[in-house]
């Protein structure tokens, strides 16, 4: 973290540095991490050989768990040892065999290695357009990536309205990544890995904001992650939940919503109830609730450790990622720099655009 001596400017809720020095404005030189958590090694099936063909594709999108060859089959006790911060961490955090999905090209990883900062979004099943960020310095142009990540429906749906991917692999600002052989059924679940995952997609990346693809993103990338993060000596920032404090709240309203089924709802807050999270409203000082809509965050082994808890626990449980956000953070206990910021800080960071089409599930 830096300390940096400027003035600002407050645009709504977020007080950002005026453009000549967001024009100056670089990434600080990294110091040597004093978290608890120094080193994260992934889990994976090295050395254990799976069937080919269509077995592989049945495995990968069963219903009868969501714990897939993607996943990794995570047990309760393995969930339970997971939350322990040692100095060196051992967890299932996606990419668990080379035959689970989520295939990206070489020259795409190879650019993907290149990012130091990365904004990224994910539109699968075609469900919503591209919408190119507005408001960035020419510097962040210069040293932050601006990657959205597709399936073939998504790029099939954009081409039939005329926008094509051009010989840079690049729509706008954006560059544009196909993933192929997505792991879950489920399109929600899929668009977990690029939002929560972006630490193992972005092996050398040092910071990462993510956006969902409804919205536009607005402000200048370096900008942000000063303003939430350097600033703040924070690690990770996430918005304030809009209209509920509470999980068991949330649960009631996901259910109402037709969000997610009753019974997965309960089986999970019974989980969190039974494991002693307890029904408040407040946790240090701010809402127990978060919206994920946007999380900006730098990749430390401690918030890379946080961000596989939380994938975990959505595979496991229902994908509504607000109602295991704050259960992970209180489990993990000792990620305590995370700037919980306002909710008008979230809409002065985006322009809310809405989901266009129905999302199409992948079939089995």
């Amino acid at each position: 973290m830096v300390s940096i001596s400027f003035s600002w400017i407050l645009i709504g809720c977020l007080k950002l540095l005026p453009p000549e020095q967001l024009e100056i404005l670089d990434i600080p030189v990294a110091e040597e991490t004093s978290f608890p958590v120094r080193r994260v090694v992934y889990k994976s099936d090295s050395g254990t050989s799976y069937l080919g063909g269509n077995a592989i594709l049945l495995e990968r999108h069963t219903e009868a768990t969501r714990f897939n060859l993607f996943t990794g089959n995570q047990t309760l006790q393995e969930r339970e040892q997971s939350y322990k911060a040692n100095e060196t961490a051992v967890v299932h955090c996606g990419f668990y065999s080379e035959n689970g999905g989520f295939r990206v090209s070489d020259e795409d990883k190879n650019y993907m290695k290149t990012c130091k900062a990365v904004v990224t979004t994910c539109a699968f099943g075609g469900g919503d357009d591209l919408y190119q960020p507005i408001g960035m310095s020419s510097a962040s142009l210069q040293k932050v990536c601006y990657v959205a990540f597709w399936d073939e429906i998504t790029l099939a749906a954009q081409e039939a309205e005329g926008k094509r991917i051009d010989e840079n692999h690049m729509i706008g600002k954006w560059r544009i990544v196909v993933v192929r052989d997505l792991p879950f059924t489920d399109q929600r679940l899929n668009g977990k890995i690029p939002k929560m995952l972006n630490h193992r997609l972005f092996p050398q990346a040092r910071y990462s904001i993510w956006v969902d693809s409804k919205s536009q993103f607005r402000r200048d990338p370096l900008g942000v992650l000063e303003a939430l993060l350097w600033r703040t000596n924070s690690s990770l920032a996430i918005s304030e939940h809009g209209a509920r404090s509470s999980v068991y709240d949330e649960g009631k309203a996901v259910v109402k919503k037709n969000k997610a089924t009753p019974e997965e709802v309960k089986e999970q807050l019974t989980r969190y109830r039974n494991d002693g999270f307890p029904d408040e409203k407040r946790f240090n000082g701010k809402k127990a609730l978060a919206e994920a809509s946007i999380i900006v965050r730098e990749h430390t082994p401690l918030t890379n450790l946080f961000m596989c808890l939380w994938f975990n626990e959505v595979v496991r449980f229902t994908s509504r990622d607000q109602l295991s956000f704050p259960y992970v953070l209180r489990q993990l206990k000792v990620l305590k720099n995370v700037n919980m910021f306002p909710v008008c800080t979230r809409k002065d960071l985006v322009n809310s655009m809405g989901h266009k089409r129905k999302v199409k599930p992948l079939t089995s």
